[in-house]
């Protein structure tokens, strides 16, 4: 089976992706990650998001689809299928996207929505600070050290916060993820396969959910 999974930064996406890819043997695919190895790999497409990425420039939508479709073209025999994260992002590139799957013989199975409230992932992303010695991540709200200013797991007294981290900056970017995805939310709950899970519940509560999912279209 082969999955999009869509969800606001801050959702618990990768959480459930690695879920995923460890219990059911699917493989994830993230457009950042697949960018990276072509590049790396040296390939066609890969030399040429490299002079974008290398300039400072946003890499061009049809090159981005080049990366991905050059992955899934060579996509391992032995794995029963794909998540797809941070691909597509937009309309055309889901069209594209069926375009391609259908002349290879796939499909997407579902696309999952991890929907989560705002006020609450401005909380988990701005309230998020790690130790500076170890990378142990606490968060103001939810997740304080037992130890006033005192890491739990290595005693460090340093703590750090991202500078894109800011309420106002985690704001915005929520503002452009909505106006980005809506569009795609609305095209695949045309074609009946969008499925949402409640991202504000208990992890195990979410598991269970993309379990009853996959179950349902496997």
């Amino acid at each position: 089976m082969n999955i999009i999974l869509l969800g606001p930064p801050g959702s618990g996406k990768g959480t459930q992706s690695k879920y995923l890819e460890d219990n059911f043997d699917l493989k994830q695919l993230s457009s950042g990650d697949m960018l990276r190895a072509a590049v790396t790999n040296g390939t066609e497409v890969g030399k040429l998001a490299k002079s974008y990425m290398e300039s400072g420039q946003l890499v061009p939508d049809e090159v981005v689809m080049g990366v991905v479709f050059e992955t899934l073209e060579n996509f391992p025999a032995d794995k029963p299928g794909f998540i797809l994260d941070g691909f597509p992002r937009t309309n055309q590139q889901a069209e594209e996207l069926d375009v391609f799957l259908t002349k290879h013989g796939k499909t997407i199975g579902a696309v999952i929505l991890v929907d989560v409230p705002d006020d609450l992932l401005v909380k988990r992303i701005a309230g998020r600070f790690t130790c500076g010695s170890c990378g142990e991540v606490y968060n103001d709200f939810f997740r304080l050290p037992k130890a006033e200013n005192t890491c739990d797991r290595c005693g460090g007294t340093a703590f750090k916060r991202r500078s894109d981290d800011k309420p106002e900056t985690v704001k915005e970017r929520l503002e452009v993820y909505h106006t980005q995805t809506k569009p795609l939310v609305d095209f695949y709950k045309a074609q009946g396969k969008l499925k949402t899970v409640n991202g504000d519940a208990p992890i195990e509560t979410v598991t269970r959910q993309m379990n009853d999912i996959l179950g349902a279209a496997g």
